[in-house]
């Protein structure tokens, strides 16, 4: 008996600790690995010309951020002819249409600021759909990267989102 109420003491500190981590995150500089951030706020913000997005290729994850709501978020990253792209995959699923909100709010509102190597961005979200010529570098590249799976169909289907981070 001693040892359930020592676990239950446990797993009660365990759940207490995660909400006190997720509510503080909300008001951080940015996500906590898997959990959603505030605004993307450190960093100096880029001022020049479109960079060619080639130095990001190999990099696993970037800090993203729409600007409404402001929540920052961790997300894969794919370059395709020194252009940069994101893709949200899972829509059409019950623990997609849950969990991914980000993709149905930039539709709304597709002012974006993402955070690579610690320097800002602004960009504007752009959604690419079926039959659109960059699909199949895209599913291709993130297959690359992290052996998605992914094909262009997906975006006929709605079942994986795809977007181009175009300048604002």
């Amino acid at each position: 008996m001693q040892i359930l109420k020592w676990l239950g003491s446990i797993v009660v500190v365990l759940m207490l600790s995660l909400v006190v981590l997720v509510f503080a995150a909300r008001f951080g500089d940015g996500p906590t690995v898997i959990i959603p951030g505030g605004p993307l706020e450190s960093g100096d913000m880029h001022m020049g010309p479109e960079p060619d997005w080639t130095f990001a290729r190999d990099l696993a994850e970037m800090e993203f951020q729409l600007i409404e709501p402001p929540v920052s978020r961790t997300i894969w990253l794919q370059v395709v002819d020194r252009k940069l792209y994101v893709v949200s995959g899972y829509m059409n699923s019950a623990v997609g249409k849950l969990w991914k909100q980000w993709p149905m709010q930039a539709e709304k509102d597709p002012r974006a600021i993402i955070r690579i190597e610690g320097k800002r961005y602004e960009r504007k979200l752009v959604r690419i759909r079926a039959g659109h010529p960059a699909l199949g570098g895209i599913a291709s590249e993130i297959n690359r990267k992290y052996g998605a799976g992914l094909n262009a169909e997906m975006a006929e289907t709605g079942d994986t989102w795809f977007f181009a981070l175009e300048p604002r």
